[in-house]
């Protein structure tokens, strides 16, 4: 991990982008052309009609994609906080809930579908002209469901293992056995759409089969009978860990949905009726998906080098990283821009022929929908470069506002004006809205970057004298409220009874380890604010926080096994909680009393001092629900809670010193 860390910091930026990016690129357009390979070739083999029939079922197929992710990528994440804090059983037990999540719920979407599938495409646009095609690749897709999840939630599973090359290959494996399938099943045994779903399934189930291999094979963590047992608690944790990337899915789901109905109902009263609306608009959605594919992978590749050079305080690399990436995502959207713009006649053939009007409203679209499309390349960057960075809020604003704040209302209040082509229009006023938004953001950071960051902290150093009093090795761990003066308690502690005072300390141990500036660490250590989770790495499924905690469950380990310490925050009494000679502590303390030391020790003025003690007392008590299961508060967690309002500083640490000398039988 170190190598890598220095090579992040010191390496040529463009070397690392290619050595990240090109993986990524590679499977993010793999994907991608597994939905758009049936319409090529059921286009030329049915006619638009078929590809019309194909958009229709396709947000069916996102949904089963939304929670598979979210499954896969949950597990993922599990997966590698427990192996940061060694503890292999809990992360097999995530692994096999994941995937016993992805089974039970691909078996009840398939059965759905199969049960409500004339219902469901009518939700999605479906006209009478696509029913039958429509109806008939619905329900044979519907029966590989189970294949497609399983095998997606297992893709991210292994990638998360360390294998990221095995999880690409076996998804471009299905993807190369797909496009060698259709032609078969679609020409030679003259089979339409029914042949391109048969070729889907297959595919999906080679892909499937090669990941189910790889369970025997898992490096990380063993599979056996004992351990594949379902536990609520841990699934609820798994979901709440991929929710991110069902979030992102099901805003496409959402998008469609709107979308096809409003061609539906303004084609009819257009020259070009419902069903070529709706054929090329999906057509144009998922070539730009290629280039959102690109662009993502780009950026993506981008997120370990932004987020390492940023918490190093590297800002000066930072800076050259995101030109770099802006440029080169600017540059593929200028020649997206220019193909959309001057041979969208061409793309559109790719996908078969089509009459007069379908060639006329292909141009149309393509050149209307498609107008802004360079500026993909400032929004979807700057959504992954908050995201490396660690401001999960405005990279949740980002990500989502351009899809479900400005085109589906564009989409509404621009169709009710102008028919179809207002829905049209809603396409670049939408990526208009979100390049502003975005290319003000990114600015706004950018002059941000280099300045010193203040940050509110008790003056007291971490130095301690080690004149050991103690017998026997203990530890004593700490949770405080903000504004309880549980720190101060704590140094106090350690000076009386001569042992070690980690606190500040671990800050400047995890910035040696790697590299990042202490700075960063202290703002975003032992913190879990509200829209954490949906800053997850794109490809390693860990937010900053995650990374983190793992770290500090490492050294928190270390340290214990070592001396006798007080140990402040950090989860330490729950990491800590096999240890026999953890004695743990929770000071609180009464709002006054919160306010007085907020105002008079750290230098809140009286306004924002109550808001400040309330927001970090949140987010300290989220943080602990979010890695330990757990309430913060809870008196059973510890076993000593002391009220340090009313006992005052003192006091406090000479009750707990007596309880300490009681327990180990000494005299202090």
């Amino acid at each position: 991990m170190d190598k890598e860390e220095n090579i992040l910091g010191k390496e040529k930026i463009g070397k690392l982008m290619i050595k990240f990016s090109i993986p990524c690129i590679i499977s993010l357009v793999v994907n991608s052309l597994y939905n758009i390979v049936d319409q090529i070739f059921i286009g030329w083999g049915v006619g638009y009609l078929g590809n019309g029939a194909t958009n229709v079922v396709f947000p069916l197929t996102v949904i089963c994609l939304a929670f598979s992710f979210m499954f896969g990528d949950g597990a993922s994440a599990f997966l590698s906080l427990k192996l940061g804090e060694k503890k292999k059983d809990e992360a097999t037990k995530g692994v096999v809930n994941g995937i016993a999540l992805s089974i039970l719920v691909s078996i009840i979407l398939c059965v759905s579908y199969l049960v409500f599938m004339p219902q469901l495409l009518d939700l999605f646009g479906c006209t009478s002209a696509l029913k039958e095609y429509a109806t008939s690749y619905g329900y044979i897709i519907s029966i590989g469901i189970p294949f497609m999840m399983i095998g997606n939630t297992l893709n991210s599973i292994i990638r998360a293992d360390g294998d990221p090359k095995y999880a690409m290959i076996s998804m471009v494996v299905g993807a190369v056995c797909n496009i060698v399938l259709d032609p078969i099943f679609i020409f030679v045994l003259k089979m339409g759409v029914e042949g391109a779903a048969i070729a889907t399934i297959i595919s999906q189930i080679i892909t499937f089969i090669m990941n189910i291999i790889y369970v025997k094979k898992f490096k990380s963590i063993t599979i056996t009978r004992e351990n594949i047992k379902f536990k609520l608690d841990i699934a609820k944790k798994v979901s709440t860990l991929g929710i991110s990337s069902f979030i992102t899915q099901m805003s496409i789901v959402f998008v469609i949905a709107v979308l096809n109905n409003l061609l539906v109902k303004y084609g009819a009263e257009s020259r070009f009726g419902s069903e070529i609306p709706i054929t090329v608009l999906g057509i144009v959605m998922k070539i730009s998906q290629i280039l959102n594919s690109i662009i993502i992978g780009i950026a993506a590749g981008s997120q370990p080098i932004l987020g390492y050079n940023y918490g190093a305080g590297k800002f000066d690399r930072v800076k050259k990283t995101l030109k770099i990436v802006l440029g080169v995502s600017l540059i593929v959207g200028a020649v997206a821009f220019i193909l959309f713009q001057t041979i969208p006649d061409k793309l559109i053939s790719i996908f078969g022929s089509g009459d007069e009007k379908y060639m006329e409203f292909a141009c149309i679209a393509f050149r209307t929908y498609l107008l802004l499309c360079i500026a993909y390349g400032i929004q979807i960057p700057s959504g992954i470069f908050f995201q490396a960075i660690g401001k999960s809020v405005i990279s949740a604003i980002l990500s989502l506002s351009r899809q479900i704040v400005f085109l589906i209302p564009a989409m509404i209040i621009f169709g009710s004006m102008k028919g179809l082509m207002g829905v049209l229009y809603a396409g670049p006023f939408a990526d208009g809205i979100a390049f502003l938004i975005s290319g003000t953001f990114i600015i706004l950071e950018i002059k941000k970057l280099g300045k010193n960051q203040e940050i509110n902290s008790q003056a007291l150093i971490d130095d301690t004298s080690t004149d050991n009093k103690l017998k026997e090795q203990v530890i004593i761990t700490v949770s405080r409220e903000y504004g309880s003066g549980g720190r101060y308690v704590a140094r106090l502690l350690a000076d009386k009874l001569g042992i070690k005072f980690y606190d500040k300390e671990f800050i400047t141990k995890l910035a040696k380890e790697t590299g990042l500036s202490e700075e960063y660490i202290e703002l975003n250590e032992q913190k879990k604010k509200a829209l954490s989770n949906l800053e997850k790495g794109t490809y390693n499924n860990l937010s900053n926080e995650d990374e983190l905690f793992i770290k500090e469950t490492k050294l928190i380990k270390e340290i214990a096994e070592k001396e006798s310490c007080v140990i402040v925050g950090r989860c330490a009494d729950f990491i800590l909680k096999e240890n026999k000679n953890v004695i743990k502590v929770f000071i609180y303390s009464d709002d006054e009393s919160k306010m007085k030391r907020a105002t008079e020790i750290y230098g809140l003025d009286k306004e924002n001092a109550k808001k400040e003690i309330k927001n970090i007392n949140k987010q300290r008590a989220n943080h602990y629900k979010y890695y330990t299961g757990k309430e913060w508060r809870n008196y059973e967690n510890y076993d000593i809670c002391i009220n340090s309002g009313i006992l005052e500083i003192e006091k406090t640490v000479e009750i707990i010193c007596k309880i300490v000398a009681q327990k180990l039988n000494v005299m202090l």
